[in-house]
């Protein structure tokens, strides 16, 4: 809880945090990689630097956070802390880890606001980084003890690396060491941690795209991503029979399994996290109700499209809707809307449980859409690819 002597401090300050904040990101960064230039080794994004998704994605997570203890005290903003939670526990993210930031965020804020940071901002802004900071540890802390095992790394091998779709590639992965495995949940990720040419590591999170009922295999889809690291390296680089490192399974988008009805809205690789969750349901052989709903620029860019409709047809109350940008290339049997997604003239069940996957701007538009349609914003649940830029808006 934010104490009542900085609370006003807070508010008084927050517009201008808020403003600023942007730029005090990049100037945060560049202090901590000037001192510190091994945390890129394995841990932070080159690629979300240079892009500037990264800095975006902690100013908006400050921003939310002050936010969130100033208009409701007493209470910490959960869903935001356990999103973030997840990723840094996927990263081996550690409590002494928090100093660090600390130390070279504030730098930053006085470097880039100058006397407007008097004592009495500096300790209330304090107050509200370690608050953040040690919701999250606590968070870390209870994510890490539910794991099979004490790594953050272990040893994975290739065994399949299969084209899926335009530009897409999945990755068939067996344990490499005798750790003891986790037993993923629909929805969930995993860090990918892989050496670069230049013999840096560099890490991504990719949802698990197949059944997640198997201790013995962990299977990824991946898109080409020229402007990454990662995905480059293992499209044409990692070949079966390589070793490369994966974390443990993370992420708070987990599909339930059982229950209320639910609707997977995704778009182009944001089907990844639908398809484990249909794998699934048809492997436990689930008759729940499940309207599953996918955007694609092309039939043919669909990544998982066999998997997905394979499992679709096994459900008994599945059904799918599917919307194509290029409506004249879709095969003569595939039933397609021409167009972007719209939930208008879709009935959707008053209880459903609505999972969104894809762009950001997709997701926008899918949620608003849903809520107008009468679904609580309490039932929508979306997942990021990348640093979490929702809050950054």
């Amino acid at each position: 809880m934010l104490s009542e002597k900085s609370r006003p401090v807070i508010e008084a300050t927050l517009p201008l945090i808020g403003e600023r904040i942007s730029h005090i990101t990049p100037k945060f960064y560049d202090r901590m990689f000037t001192a510190r230039p091994e945390l890129l080794d394995g841990l932070f994004s080159r690629a979300n630097q240079k892009n500037g998704a990264q800095q975006q994605a902690l100013a908006g997570s400050i921003a939310a956070f002050a936010t969130h203890l100033v208009n409701n005290p007493g209470t910490l903003p959960e869903a935001v802390l356990s999103r973030i939670a997840h990723k840094h526990t996927s990263l081996g993210i550690v409590e002494e880890q928090y100093a660090i930031v600390y130390e070279h965020l504030f730098a930053a804020i006085v470097d880039d606001l100058g006397e407007a940071v008097t004592p009495e901002v500096a300790e209330a802004w304090s107050e509200v980084y370690w608050l953040m900071a040690d919701a999250l540890v606590k968070i870390e802390k209870g994510l890490y003890k539910q794991q099979a095992n004490d790594k953050i790394w272990t040893d994975w091998k290739l065994v399949a690396k299969e084209a899926a779709g335009t530009g897409s590639v999945t990755f068939r992965f067996v344990p490499a060491d005798d750790n003891p495995v986790t037993v993923a949940k629909a929805g969930q990720f995993v860090s990918v941690r892989v050496p670069l040419l230049d013999g840096l590591r560099q890490c991504r999170q990719y949802t698990l795209s197949d059944a997640v009922t198997s201790t013995t295999e962990r299977v990824i889809t991946t898109k080409f991503d020229g402007g990454g690291e990662v995905s480059p390296f293992m499209h044409q680089h990692l070949n079966v029979g390589d070793i490369i490192e994966l974390s443990n399974p993370y992420g708070d988008l987990v599909i339930d399994t059982t229950g209320a009805p639910i609707v997977l809205a995704t778009a182009g690789i944001g089907c990844t996290p639908s398809a484990s969750a249909l794998a699934t349901l048809a492997a436990a052989g689930s008759d729940r109700q499940v309207l599953v709903l996918h955007a694609e620029a092309t039939e043919e860019a669909w990544a998982l499209k066999e998997q997905m409709r394979e499992s679709i047809e096994s459900l008994p109350n599945a059904e799918l809707k599917l919307w194509l940008e290029d409506i004249e290339a879709k095969a003569a049997d595939t039933v397609a809307t021409e167009g972007y997604m719209s939930l208008a003239n879709l009935e959707l069940p008053a209880d459903a449980r609505l999972y969104l996957c894809g762009p950001l701007p997709f997701m926008r538009a899918v949620r608003s859409q849903a809520i107008d349609a009468g679904i609580p914003a309490a039932n929508i649940h979306y997942e990021v690819f990348g640093p979490d830029l929702w809050l950054a808006a």
